[in-house]
C-alpha cells in the first residue's frame, strides 16, 4: 500500500460516509507487517526482551533493590559477590569501597541511564526534526547556512565536543544531557532534511499544496509522517549513544556526581580497586554493555521493519 492510499484510508478520503472499519483494518495490517519483519530478526527479539526486563527493573527499583543505593556500611567494605552473613546471603553482587550494595546501585543506575537516554533523545529529535524540516522545505540560502553549521558540529568527535560543552556549562547530570543532545542533534537534522527533500516532490504534497495547505501544515501533517521510519531507527541508536556518552562523561567526572548511582560514575569510583576488587569495575561495565547491546539489536530490528529496502519478499 502506497503512502497516498494509506493516508486516504486513514483520513476517509474518497468516500462520502467515513467508515472506521477500513481505517482499523489498515492499521492492523500495518502492525502485522511491522511485527513480521521485526520478529524475523531473532537478535532484535532477544534485544527487545532484555530491554523490557531492564525497563521493568528500573521502574520497580524501590521494590526490587535489596538495599539503599547510597547508604554506606563501614563494616562491609569491598565484600565479594555472594557474601553471606550468619548463613544468609546479604550482598548478592558484593559491595563497593564504602560499603554500598552494588546490586542496588546497578538497579537504581538503570533508572538514571534510561532517564538520560529518554531526555537526550527527546531534545535531539525535537530540535533536529524542527531544524531539518525548515532546511529541507525552505531550501536556498537558509538550507545552506543550517547544513554548514551542522557540518561544523559533526567535524568534531562527539564525546570530545560534549566534554567541551560540559566544561563550559559546568559538571552535572543536567548539563551533560544538554551537551549530549546538542551533539546528537545534527544526525536528525541531516536525516530529516534528506527525507523532506525527497518527499516534497511527490504528487500527494503537490495535491495538498494545490488545495491550499499552508507551508506549516505541509511540513508537519503531510510530509513529516512519511519521514518517520528512518528517524525512529536513528532515535533508537541515539538512545544507546546517549547512555554511552553519559557514562563516559560520568567516568571523567563531568556527568553525574557522586553519590549518584550512575553506571559511569560507579566506574570512575572503582578505578583504583580494579586489581583487588574486580567486581566493582566489571559489573557496571557489564550493565552498560548489555543495555547498549540490547538497544542496538532493537534498532537493527526496527531498521528491517521500517526500511523498505531492507524488507525481504
Amino acid at each position: 500500500m502506497s503512502h497516498i492510499e494509506a493516508q486516504e484510508a486513514a483520513e476517509g478520503i474518497g468516500s462520502d460516509v467515513p467508515d472506521r472499519e477500513p481505517v482499523k483494518s489498515v492499521r492492523r495490517q500495518m502492525l502485522a507487517e511491522f511485527w513480521f519483519y521485526f520478529s524475523a530478526n531473532k537478535g532484535a527479539v532477544v534485544g527487545l526482551a532484555v530491554f523490557a526486563v531492564i525497563v521493568l527493573i528500573a521502574l520497580a527499583a524501590p521494590l526490587v533493590a535489596p538495599h539503599s543505593a547510597v547508604l554506606q556500611n563501614r563494616e562491609a567494605l569491598l565484600l565479594p559477590p555472594f557474601w553471606q552473613e550468619g548463613g544468609r546471603l546479604s550482598y548478592f553482587l558484593g559491595t563497593d569501597a564504602v560499603g554500598r550494595d552494588i546490586l542496588s546501585r546497578l538497579i537504581f543506575g538503570a533508572r538514571y541511564s534510561l532517564f538520560i537516554g529518554v531526555v537526550v533523545v527527546v531534545i535531539a529529535v525535537s530540535a533536529g526534526i524542527s531544524v531539518g524540516l525548515i532546511a529541507g522545505y525552505a531550501g536556498g540560502w537558509l538550507d545552506t547556512v543550517i547544513m554548514r553549521v551542522m557540518d561544523i558540529i559533526l567535524a568534531f568527535p562527539s564525546l570530545l565536543l560534549a566534554l567541551v560543552l560540559v566544561a563550559v556549562l559546568g559538571p552535572g547530570l543536567t548539563n551533560a544531557m544538554i551537551a549530549i543532545a546538542l551533539v546528537l542533534q545534527p544526525h536528525f537534522v541531516r536525516l530529516t532534511r534528506a527525507s523532506v527533500m525527497a518527499e516534497k516532490q511527490r504528487e500527494y504534497v503537490t495535491a495538498a499544496r494545490v488545495v491550499g495547505a499552508s507551508p506549516l501544515r505541509l511540513m508537519v501533517v503531510t510530509i513529516l509522517p512519511n519521514c518517520l521510519g528512518p528517524l525512529i531507527v536513528q532515535a533508537t541508536l541515539s538512545f544507546s549513544n546517549a547512555i554511552l556518552d553519559a557514562a563516559a562523561l560520568g567516568f571523567l567526572g563531568m556527568g553525574a556526581q557522586p553519590p549518584t548511582p550512575e553506571w559511569g560514575t560507579m566506574l570512575a569510583e572503582a578505578r583504583e580497586f580494579i586489581l583487588r576488587a574486580w567486581w566493582v569495575v566489571t559489573l557496571p561495565g557489564l550493565a552498560i554493555l548489555i543495555t547498549v547491546l540490547a538497544i542496538n539489536l532493537v534498532g537493527d530490528g526496527l531498521r528491517d521493519a521500517l526500511d523498505p529496502k531492507m524488507k525481504r519478499s
